[in-house]
């Protein structure tokens, strides 16, 4: 076993605006013993003088295995000179351990700016690989080295962007410019110490991933990089929606946590927000925007979201209260509707549910519903189903998912959870990804005593998105807690991912 193995190390040397500068990369393979730990190069240069250099995470290679990467640029100055040719060995602390990968003790070596050096062990390697595909992105350069006593006839690109449902292959080609490109300077041909440098261009277009192995053909037969067999993966990031109840201005020291609330979302990178117990002063009816709470913590935003809101009843006595649907993206299609039979705006059982489209980037359309429904016993079976119909009427196949988010006022082993659950339509997605079995056991096998091991489960706020749905959750963590940004509400908030399946 090899708990730390080196990759590949990069030795370039530039010049820039006159001055000569050195930049050192070191990536290699780490076995994942604990989330606690420290990975380090010790270098030395042609002065002499050891040096510490901390690697960080990069991307999980397998689920025993990650990439951790460490980078350096050097700058010479009149009283210190580039490092030149260099030793090192990679260090790796974890569990009161301690392991090396140093030649058996020997150290490695890299010349000055003898560009990308395999390990031994290492024919063919992927360069610069990163696990996230960038906003707008529509084409994925790929840079492979490769040995070049392997005699290489070909290397082809072999991806897809739908899970392999479909797949394309692409061709690399010899690039023997590369280091003049990369560096803006007369730096060494890296054919001299053994490497050749292949690169390729995939044509992604929109897509939400890639998936991607590398094939080399030698003389002696097809030789692979396909990440230790897990194949490269980039994707974009995820859909990210939040819920919560604001509390309708009941809370203490309230404008500082409008400001938190703002705080999370700009920190956490939320897409989509939705909000329920949305207040802004009555004025005779007429409101007051200046006021409107999900107005102010969208002003507090970084930048601000786009925004609606509307309101369903005179709340405390001195609030219009309502939803609202805040978005990184544009909302189309906005609308308003009551849902319960009462719809007197002096009753607290008057319930007014708000929907948008929102058309997310690599994704797609989706429909989102804030709603905030009443007890059991105030109605709440009517106005779930309408809201139901509601979401079924503008659910078309230009729809990728329907979101309906917010505070429902049911427990998870209540009558109304139950109701949920039959009509069979919808899907609790924080249970969904916090306990898969328990999951399966409601909404896949509808099991007579599932409540007997969800009786701990307090949950009233939920997002349930539709069995029918082209998205799936990917992640789920509660808010607003003493953990994180503070209590700020009677109602915890939650946070969910999501991404295409």
């Amino acid at each position: 076993m090899h708990e730390i193995q080196l990759l590949y190390v990069e030795n370039i040397i530039t010049r820039k605006k006159s001055t000569p500068q050195q930049e050192l990369s070191f990536v290699m393979r780490v076995a994942n013993l604990s989330h606690d730990k420290k990975i380090e190069v010790l270098w030395v240069g042609e002065q002499g003088e050891w040096q510490i250099l901390s690697a960080s995470y990069q991307y999980q290679l397998d689920a025993d295995n990650e990439c951790w990467h460490a980078k350096i640029i050097i700058k010479a100055m009149e009283q210190c000179s580039l490092p030149g040719n260099i030793h090192f060995a990679l260090h790796y602390q974890c569990l009161g351990q301690d392991y090396w990968d140093n030649l058996s003790g020997n150290n490695y070596a890299s010349q000055a700016d003898s560009g990308i050096q395999l390990a031994a062990n290492q024919n063919v390697q992927q360069i610069g690989f990163e696990p996230k595909l960038k906003a707008g992105q529509q084409r994925l350069p790929i840079t492979v080295s490769v040995n070049q006593a392997l005699q290489v006839k070909a290397i082809n690109l072999h991806w897809t962007t739908d899970n392999w449902l479909t797949s394309h292959t692409t061709a690399c080609h010899f690039n023997r410019h590369y280091w003049d490109e990369q560096a803006h300077s007369n730096a060494r041909n890296p054919n001299q110490y053994g490497s050749q440098i292949w690169m390729g261009l995939l044509k992604i277009n929109n897509a939400f991933r890639v998936h991607y192995s590398i094939s080399c053909e030698t003389e002696d037969g097809l030789l692979w990089d396909n990440n230790d067999g897990n194949n490269y993966k980039l994707s974009h990031e995820p859909l990210k929606l939040m819920i919560l109840n604001l509390h309708c201005y009941q809370e203490t020291q309230q404008d500082e946590k409008f400001s938190q609330i703002a705080k999370a979302i700009d920190e956490l990178a939320v897409d989509i927000v939705c909000f329920q117990e949305v207040a802004e002063l009555w004025n005779e009816g007429l409101g007051n925007w200046q006021t409107n709470s999900a107005n102010i913590i969208n002003d507090r935003l970084k930048h601000a979201f786009y925004l609606y809101s509307d309101w369903s009843h005179l709340g405390f006595d001195k609030y219009r209260e309502g939803v609202a649907i805040l978005s990184r993206y544009p909302l189309h299609n906005q609308a308003a509707r009551y849902v319960s039979e009462n719809e007197s705006i002096y009753s607290i059982h008057a319930r007014k549910v708000i929907m948008a489209q929102i058309k997310v980037p690599t994704m797609g359309l989706i429909n989102v519903f804030s709603a905030h429904l009443s007890w059991w016993e105030d109605g709440f079976a009517h106005q779930f189903n309408t809201l139901s119909s509601w979401a079924s009427e503008v659910q078309d196949q230009s729809v990728l998912a329907t979101l309906l988010c917010g505070d429902f006022n049911i427990t998870s082993t209540s009558e109304g959870y139950q109701l949920v659950v039959n009509a069979n339509q919808y899907d609790d997605q924080f249970l969904a990804v916090q306990d898969q079995h328990l999951f399966e056991k409601i909404f896949k096998v509808n099991d007579a005593y599932w409540s007997n091991t969800h009786t701990d489960d307090y949950r009233i706020d939920y997002v349930f998105m539709n069995k029918a749905s082209e998205l799936k959750v990917k992640s789920a963590r509660v808010l607003f807690t003493d953990d994180d940004y503070g209590k700020v509400s009677d109602h915890c908030g939650y946070l969910m991912s999501f991404e295409p399946k």
